[in-house]
């Protein structure tokens, strides 16, 4: 398989989306304002409170709801958003932002440097549980200097601070709010987003109106959007066909086809470091002697995978969440399958016989099912007997997610390679599912945080993803291009590559979209 380049693959990005990188939307003609936008989403939006979302419709709506200090353009730089500018020391540990003037809260209060302190102290808390905690950044401090300046003192140098903190659960909430307690935050919405909460019902329907406080007076264009939640992803695709949603952010290979075909319809794609996993628990048998591992990551068929799970859209995968998209990747020759060594390593490791295990797979997104199970058949002649399990989302998210041992992995692609490491492989790691626990790891992560000359941290990062595509801690197979759709008469819609950002402030609608009340 040819390799592909990061610069290549960022043109690629481009072409695909038929948009400059520059995170800028592009309209034909001025955005026209009003209208209602009906965006659909494949699961329920079961959490409100940004500082713990976990899942792409979760994120979209607290998107919508709630700004961050930073936010992320479409080639994965920062831009501002309630913070207007930024500055730094020379030895990147102490970095100040400066508000925007006149900041609101949907309830009408100001948003000053003291809710910025407390949101941190809030992310920064374990307690909260949120994901943001090992993923905006070595923050050792966060003080404000007045009401409009925030000053972030950092445990180590860290030239990634603006982009980390554009994190999707780092959205800014009030002080007060954290003080009564963030649970009132679990049904009810108190942000500074472009729109405001109007109705809650998390497996049906999610209704936002503009904010007309927002900070920036031009946006957002629409005076509504509505977020549908269609489980089935056959009739969530009918209802764009039909004209009965606008939007579609995120949509299967089996539904992108009759979408591409579909008359008034705009397809989208862009190539992206989103992938699926095969996650081991490496503290538990038989996952915790590495000959298993590397056993198994020796059965896959690593481009057919990519047929298998992406029906083309992607591209393969080589055990580490690295690819072409990320300013870090490191290229090592791609893994091939190898079912005599892989029965090797099994035997060496005490499985002459062979293996059986139960492989766990959410129904969401239906490609965990599809990886499972072609992973079953390319690992039975190296002896693993696997037996597939599939259930509900929800269910996955409470019995199986980051306490499981042997399960299927979805994730996005994340801002920076520290990000993607921080999230879901270091020790800390704020989803440490894999429980791989490796010291060297680590110590080359925490390094290349804090090395500001780029060929020293280029070095510490390639490193880390050769440890890491050597000791396998999770199987990565393939990359995933991000599908979705859209009607013609929406306007200045962009897929973002990160996965989890969707700008819809940006957008508007044309003259030929339907009139809603």
């Amino acid at each position: 398989m040819p390799s592909i380049h990061r610069r290549d693959f960022l043109v690629a990005s481009a072409a695909l989306s038929g948009l400059a990188l520059s995170g800028l939307p592009a309209f034909a003609q001025a955005p026209r304002r009003g209208g209602t936008l009906r965006v659909s989403v494949d699961q329920a939006v079961a959490k409100l409170n940004p500082l713990v979302t976990r899942v792409n419709p979760e994120y979209l709506v607290a998107e919508l709801l709630y700004s961050g200090l930073t936010r992320l353009k479409l080639d994965m730089s920062a831009e501002p958003d309630l913070a207007e500018s930024w500055t730094n020391s020379a030895d990147l540990t102490e970095w100040t932002f400066v508000l925007r003037k006149g900041l609101a809260f949907h309830d009408g209060s100001p948003c000053t440097a003291a809710d910025v302190v407390a949101t941190f102290e809030a992310i920064l808390d374990a307690k909260t549980a949120s994901p943001a905690r090992q993923n905006v950044g070595p923050i050792a401090k966060v003080v404000a200097k007045d009401d409009s300046t925030v000053v972030f003192s950092l445990s180590a140098p860290f030239a990634d601070l603006p982009v980390t903190l554009a994190y999707t659960n780092a959205k800014i909430v009030p002080a007060a709010v954290i003080k009564s307690g963030l649970e009132k935050l679990d049904r009810q919405a108190v942000g500074t987003g472009p729109f405001k909460l109007v109705s809650f019902e998390p497996e049906r329907l999610i209704v936002v109106a503009r904010n007309d406080a927002f900070y920036d007076k031009e946006r957002p264009y629409l005076d509504r959007i509505e977020v549908v939640v269609y489980p089935d992803v056959s009739a969530e695709a009918s209802a764009l066909i039909s004209g009965d949603t606008d939007l579609i952010t995120t949509t299967p290979p089996t539904e992108f086809g009759r979408l591409q075909k579909a008359s008034g319809v705009k397809a989208l794609r862009v190539p992206s470091g989103q992938f699926c996993n095969v996650n081991f628990g490496c503290d538990q048998k038989p996952f915790n002697d590495v000959r298993v591992r590397q056993a198994l990551a020796l059965t896959v068929d690593r481009v057919a995978m990519v047929d298998f799970v992406t029906e083309g859209f992607g591209s393969a995968g080589n055990d580490t969440p690295l690819n072409p998209a990320y300013r870090f990747y490191a290229e090592q020759p791609l893994k091939k399958a190898d079912i005599a060594k892989a029965k090797a390593l099994l035997a060496e490791a005490g499985y002459p016989k062979g293996l059986e295990a139960t492989l766990i797979a959410s129904d969401r997104p239906g490609q965990r099912t599809q990886l499972a199970v072609a992973l079953r058949e390319m690992a039975k002649p190296a002896g693993f007997d696997i037996k597939v399990e599939t259930m509900p989302h929800a269910t996955y998210l409470d019995q199986v997610w980051k306490k499981g041992s042997f399960y299927v992995g979805f994730y996005n692609m994340q801002a920076t390679a520290d990000a993607i490491f921080s999230l879901l492989y270091t020790s800390n790691a704020a989803w440490n599912e894999t429980r791989w626990n490796n010291a060297a790891f680590d110590k080359l992560v925490f390094e290349a945080r804090a090395t500001v000359d780029e060929a020293k941290r280029r070095a510490l990062y390639a490193d880390a993803q050769k440890l890491m595509n050597a000791e396998v801690p999770s199987i990565i197979p393939a990359f995933f291009d991000l599908l979705g759709a859209q009607r013609d008469w929406v306007e200045g819609y962009q897929l973002h590559p990160r996965g989890a950002v969707f700008r819809l402030d940006h957008v508007s609608l044309g003259a030929k979209a339907p009139k809603r009340g």
